[in-house]
């Protein structure tokens, strides 16, 4: 297996280099790199100017009018986007729901849908978690009951992620309670306009409303907006899921944000000298960097593999672990990088014309770390993906 780039490769990266210098807005990337709260007016920017040069949309069919990049020049975008501090593309629509419509969905529902997201007429949300059903997702008790031509959908979702910004979901329903869990779902879109739909705000460790619950009572969904066959659902959802972990380690973001600490080390004093030099700082940071090219490795091979058409397994399951590790290390070293600056992260000390309290890289770091323990939780726990790895690799 040949890990090296290709000259296409290396060609191509300087192609993005090039776009992300003349087209990434500086406001957007300054605000990135600081960690600011992000508008649905920013993200929908950045949308409009990558779907605008083709790029949107990057492993889509062409037919699609996506790019129909493969996994390694995916992955060299996300990296050098990570790296200049491009806003993270919302997924919802582009990258977990769209992968479904283009297999399972009706011509009609392709026809429809898949223009409206890229160009932005729709925002989408995901309606799978509830109280009772996160990594036991199967156990989901959210009931549409059919009536004629509508479904009547009742129940309640959670962690539902920009669901504020949202004007539609795809949900997972139970259509038959006496089937089997994963044999009586289905999987339905619906308008958030709708009448009975209510959205609830969760506000997190960080003070910021970035997830909600989502109310359904007596909600008419038209029968059309069902994907694929009834009680077929599960099969879709675990297919979405697959999308959903791609790029799951997250090794961009590690990158960018290993490069931010040393920088914050370097500026920060410990004992009269630069705090990158403390002895017990520097092998905590150098331990990270070590695990972090070790992973972008492993993660280089499952990429090559992709490339060959080899559908990753358990190799997902361990990147998502490790990734989420790395990335919380880093966000741990940063917040104790600037001390005692860390311990105040109200928003007015990251957004707008207050003075800010301690070095300007300084406000958001404990707001990042707080938000970030998320990372070993959504997309599957990091003891399920644990319980996965053993049941795969161990007989477990």
């Amino acid at each position: 297996m040949d890990l090296n780039w290709s000259p296409e490769d290396i060609a191509f990266r300087e192609e993005v280099r090039a776009f992300l210098d003349e087209k990434l807005p500086k406001d957007l990337s300054d605000k990135v790199k600081r960690r600011g709260e992000l508008t649905k007016a920013d993200m929908e920017r950045w949308h409009a100017i990558l779907n605008e040069k083709g790029w949107l949309a990057p492993g889509w069919p062409k037919k699609f009018g996506g790019a129909e990049w493969n996994a390694v020049q995916k992955h060299i975008f996300e990296e050098e986007a990570a790296r200049a501090g491009a806003p993270r593309i919302v997924p919802f629509g582009l990258a977990m729901l769209a992968p479904v419509l283009q297999k399972f969905g009706s011509k009609e529902q392709q026809d429809y849908y898949l223009p409206r997201i890229l160009n932005g007429d729709d925002w989408w949300c995901q309606g799978y978690s509830e109280p009772g059903a996160g990594s036991d997702l199967a156990s989901l008790k959210t009931r549409a009951v059919r009536e004629g031509d509508h479904y009547i959908v009742n129940g309640q979702k959670t962690w539902t992620t920009l669901g504020q910004h949202a004007n539609m979901i795809f949900c997972l329903v139970r259509t038959d309670p006496d089937a089997k869990q994963q044999e009586g779902i289905s999987f339905l879109l619906i308008d958030m306009n709708t009448p009975g739909i209510e959205v609830r705000p969760i506000i997190l460790l960080d003070g910021v409303h970035e997830v909600n619950e989502v109310w359904f009572t007596d909600v008419k969904v038209p029968v059309e907006n069902l994907v694929g066959e009834e009680n077929k659902g599960w099969t879709y959802a675990k297919y979405l899921l697959t999308h959903e972990r791609t790029g799951i380690a997250g090794v961009g973001f590690s990158q960018a944000g290993l490069e931010s600490v040393k920088r914050i080390a370097k500026a920060e004093q410990a004992g009269g000298k630069p705090l990158i030099h403390n002895p017990h700082f520097a092998a905590r940071l150098a331990k990270v960097e070590i695990d972090l090219m070790a992973m972008a490795t492993s993660n280089m091979r499952i990429i090559s593999q992709a490339a060959a058409g080899q559908a990753p397994g358990v190799e997902s399951s361990m990147l998502k672990v490790k990734g989420t590790i790395i990335r919380q290390e880093i966000n741990d070293l940063a917040r104790r990088a600037v001390g005692p600056y860390a311990m105040p992260f109200p928003s007015e000390s990251i957004e707008g014309d207050n003075d800010p309290i301690g070095p300007d890289y300084a406000g958001p770091q404990a707001a990042a770390y707080f938000n970030n323990r998320k990372l070993s939780i959504f997309g599957g726990s990091n003891e399920i993906q644990r319980g996965i790895i053993a049941k795969v690799k161990m007989g477990g």
